[in-house]
C-alpha cells in the first residue's frame, strides 16, 4: 500500500444553471454547463490508526465530526471492505459556502486518493456511484479527474441531480476572474428561496432548454451569451452586494458575469 498521496481538487463555476421545481423524493433536476478553474485544495490521505475511521484536519475552518469525507469513507468501506482507519488534511483555498463545489471536489479527490491509498482498482462506474452517494455535485467532480488531461480545464453539460454528466469541449478562449464578497451562502437557503419564487408561479429554468441549445449557446462569442443561473435573482434580492459585485465585474470589462451556483462567489469571464 502506498504511504500517502496529495490531490489537488479544482472549484467551478456554473456557466448558466437551471434549477427545475422539486421532486417527490426532495431533489430538484437541474441543467446547466459546469466547468472548472485554475483554483483549488490540495487534499493530503495516509493511513491512520482506528478501525474504519477517518480523520480530518482541515485549514481555515472547523468541520463538523460528521462530513463530506466521513460520509465517502464509510461508503468505500462498505463496497471494498477495507477496514483500516485514514487521515486527510486539507489546505482550503476554495472559499466555504460560495457556490465553486469546494466540499464536492474535496470529496471527489479524496475517493480517488483513498482508491489510490488502498490500490483497491475501482471502475470508473463504481468511483461515479461513491461520488454520487456523497452529493450532487460531487459526480463532475469525478468526471473531471477521470477524464481530463492533467493540467486541462473541464467542462460537462451536466443534468438530472447531478448524476448526469457530458463531457464537452472546454472554452480556452476564456479567462475566468473570480471574486468573494465575504459572505456564505447556504445552499439548503437558496434551494429554499427558490422553491418559494416557484410556489409564486415564476419559472426557475433557463430560457432554453436541451443538449443542442445548451452546447449552442456555449459555442457562441462570449458577450453574446445568453446564460442565467436561476440562483442569481433570488440570491441578489436578500444580498444586494453579490449583485452589486456582477455589476462591477461587468463594468470591468467582463463579456460576461454571474454568481456561481447558489453563491455568494460571482465570476467574471474574459477573452484571452
Amino acid at each position: 500500500m502506498a504511504d500517502s498521496v496529495v490531490a489537488l481538487a479544482p472549484a467551478k463555476i456554473n456557466v448558466g444553471l437551471s434549477v427545475f421545481p422539486r421532486r417527490a423524493d426532495g431533489y430538484h433536476d437541474i441543467e446547466g454547463i459546469f466547468a472548472t478553474v485554475p483554483l483549488h485544495d490540495t487534499i493530503s490521505v495516509s493511513h491512520a490508526d482506528g478501525d474504519g475511521e477517518c480523520l480530518v484536519d482541515c485549514s481555515l475552518m472547523e468541520l463538523p465530526k460528521e462530513n463530506t469525507f466521513t460520509a465517502a469513507y464509510k461508503a468505500f468501506c462498505v463496497l471494498t471492505g477495507i477496514e483500516s482507519g485514514v487521515h486527510v488534511t486539507v489546505d482550503k483555498r476554495i472559499p466555504s459556502g460560495g457556490g465553486l463545489g469546494g466540499g464536492s471536489s474535496d470529496a471527489a479527490s479524496f475517493i480517488q486518493s483513498i482508491d489510490m491509498l488502498f490500490h483497491t482498482h475501482l471502475t470508473a462506474l463504481q468511483l461515479y456511484g461513491l461520488a454520487l452517494s456523497v452529493g450532487s455535485d460531487v459526480p463532475f467532480f469525478m468526471h473531471a479527474l477521470l477524464e481530463a488531461e492533467e493540467g486541462k480545464s473541464y467542462a460537462a453539460y451536466v443534468t438530472g441531480r447531478g448524476e448526469n454528466v457530458e463531457a464537452i469541449p472546454p472554452r480556452t478562449d476564456m479567462d475566468v476572474h473570480l471574486f468573494s464578497p465575504g459572505i456564505q451562502v447556504s445552499t439548503r437557503e437558496a434551494y429554499a428561496w427558490l422553491d418559494a419564487t416557484a410556489k409564486r408561479g415564476q419559472l426557475l429554468n433557463n430560457a432554453f432548454s436541451g443538449r443542442k441549445a445548451w452546447l449552442s449557446e456555449w459555442k457562441k462569442d462570449m458577450s453574446d451569451w445568453g446564460f442565467v443561473n436561476a440562483f442569481t435573482a433570488p440570491v441578489c434580492a436578500r444580498h444586494g452586494e453579490i449583485a452589486r459585485a456582477v455589476v462591477r465585474m461587468r463594468e470591468s470589462g467582463a463579456e460576461f458575469a454571474d454568481m456561481s451556483g447558489s453563491g455568494a462567489t460571482v465570476f467574471g469571464v474574459f477573452g484571452v
